[in-house]
C-alpha cells in the first residue's frame, strides 16, 4: 500500500511542473500496478521482479541521462504530448516502458530502440508514423505491450518481437496483413487491428499462422465475409461495423473454443443452418442492426450461451422453440439477456413459453419498433 501512495505523490509533485503529462503519469501507473502479475512463471517478464521493494527503489539511472523534457523515473521514460518528431535519444538501457504517444514521430528507424533489452511496453499512439525499419525490434527480446493505435501504417511491421502479450495496431491505413506478419507469435494474447479499410482479400493465405492469439478485433473494416483463417485459439472474435452479408457453415468451423462473437452493424440476412453448432461453449453472440428477417437456427443447441443480441433487425416472427431447448434437455446457463426490440415482431403474440429458459424477465427485452 505505501508503495501505490509514494508513487500517487511523486505524480501530485510533478503536476506543479509538468501539468500537461501528469494525467499520461497516472495512467502508466495505473498500467505499472497491472503489469507487476504478468507472467508470474517468469520473473524476467514481469515489469518489477522484485515487486515489494521496487517502488522503493530510486531511479537507476541519473537525472542528466533522462531524454531532454522528458520524465525518468522507476524506469518509466514519460515522454508523451511533446511534438517529438522522432525518438529520443538517451533513454535509459535499463527502461522498461516508453511513452510516446501523442507527437508527430514519422518513423521508427533502425538504431532507435537499439539495447533496450529489457524494455516491456512501448506506447506510440497517436503520432505520424507510416516507416518502421525491419530491424527496429530487434533488441527487444522481452517486449510484452506494443501500441501503434492512430498512425499511419498500410501493412504490419515486420520482425515484430516473438514476445508480444498485445499488439494494437487499430485506427491506421492498413490495407494487407502479408503472409507469416505474426509468425512464432506464440505469446500473443490480444491483437486490435480496428479501424483499418481492410477486406477481405488483403488477408494473405497463411497471415495468421504459427500465432496463439484470444482475442481478436477487427472492426470497422472492409470485410464482406467472416476471414476463414484467423487463429484456432480464438476465445473472443469481433467483426463489428464490416460489410458482411451471411454466415456460412464453414466460416466458423476453426473456433472450437469461440466463448464471444462479435458480427453487430454489419448487413448479415442469413445465418446458415449448422453454423452456431461449430462454436458449442458461445457465452456471447451480438447481432444486432443487421438485416436478419428470423431468429438464427441452432440457438437451442448452445448450452452455454447467455446473450444474444437481436435488436434492430427486421425480425416479424418468433417461435416458441427459438431460444429454449426441448424433450426434456437442459441449458447448462440460462440466458441473462435476450435483446429483440426494434424488430417488427408483434410482441403481444410471442409465447410465454418463448423465454422459458431466461433468468427472469428483466432478461428479455422487446418492442419499440419503428418503420
Amino acid at each position: 500500500m505505501k508503495e501505490y501512495v509514494l508513487l500517487s505523490f511523486l505524480a501530485l509533485c510533478s503536476a506543479k511542473y509538468f501539468p500537461m503529462q501528469t494525467k499520461s503519469m497516472f495512467k502508466n501507473e495505473i498500467m505499472l500496478k497491472d503489469m507487476e502479475d504478468d507472467d508470474d512463471d517468469d520473473d524476467d517478464n514481469t515489469l518489477f521482479p522484485n515487486k515489494r521493494a521496487a517502488a522503493f527503489q530510486p531511479s537507476s539511472h541519473p537525472f542528466g541521462l533522462c531524454p531532454f523534457g522528458c520524465q525518468c523515473s522507476l524506469r518509466v521514460v514519460q515522454c508523451s504530448d511533446l511534438r517529438l518528431t522522432s525518438v529520443p535519444r538517451n533513454i535509459p538501457l535499463d527502461t522498461r516502458l516508453i511513452d510516446l504517444q501523442n507527437n508527430k514521430i514519422k518513423e521508427i528507424k533502425e538504431d532507435d530502440l537499439k539495447g533496450l533489452s529489457s524494455l516491456y511496453a512501448l506506447y506510440l499512439n497517436n503520432n505520424k508514423l507510416s516507416k518502421i525499419h525491419p530491424k527496429a525490434f530487434q533488441s527487444l527480446k522481452k517486449l510484452r505491450r506494443l501500441y501503434f493505435s492512430h498512425n499511419q501504417l498500410t501493412e504490419i511491421p515486420s520482425n515484430l518481437p516473438k514476445s508480444l502479450a498485445e499488439l494494437r495496431i487499430n485506427d491506421n491505413r492498413v490495407k494487407k496483413v502479408q503472409k507469416d506478419a505474426f509468425n512464432g507469435m506464440m505469446s500473443l494474447h490480444v491483437l486490435e487491428m480496428s479501424a483499418n479499410p481492410l477486406q477481405n482479400d488483403g488477408i494473405e493465405p497463411g497471415a495468421f499462422e504459427g500465432m496463439t492469439v484470444y482475442h481478436v478485433r477487427i472492426a470497422e473494416a472492409k470485410l464482406t465475409s467472416v476471414p476463414k483463417e484467423l487463429p484456432s485459439s480464438l476465445y473472443e472474435l469481433h467483426l463489428d461495423h464490416n460489410k458482411i452479408t451471411s454466415v456460412e457453415l464453414e466460416d466458423l468451423i476453426r473456433y472450437k473454443d469461440l466463448q464471444r462473437l462479435g458480427l453487430g452493424n454489419n448487413k448479415i440476412k442469413e445465418i446458415e443452418n449448422g453454423s452456431f453448432a461449430n462454436i458449442p461453449i458461445i457465452r456471447e453472440i451480438h447481432l444486432e442492426d443487421n438485416k436478419l428477417r428470423s431468429v438464427p437456427p441452432g440457438l437451442p443447441d448452445l448450452k452455454y450461451l447467455q446473450v444474444i443480441f437481436l435488436h434492430s433487425n427486421q425480425v416479424s416472427k418468433v417461435g416458441v422453440n427459438d431460444f429454449c431447448p426441448t424433450g426434456g434437455r437442459q441449458k447448462k446457463s440460462l440466458y441473462r439477456g435476450i435483446s429483440l426490440f426494434g424488430n417488427p415482431v408483434k410482441y403481444w403474440e410471442i409465447q410465454p413459453a418463448t423465454f422459458r429458459c431466461t433468468l427472469g424477465r428483466t432478461s428479455v427485452h422487446i418492442g419499440n419498433f419503428r418503420k
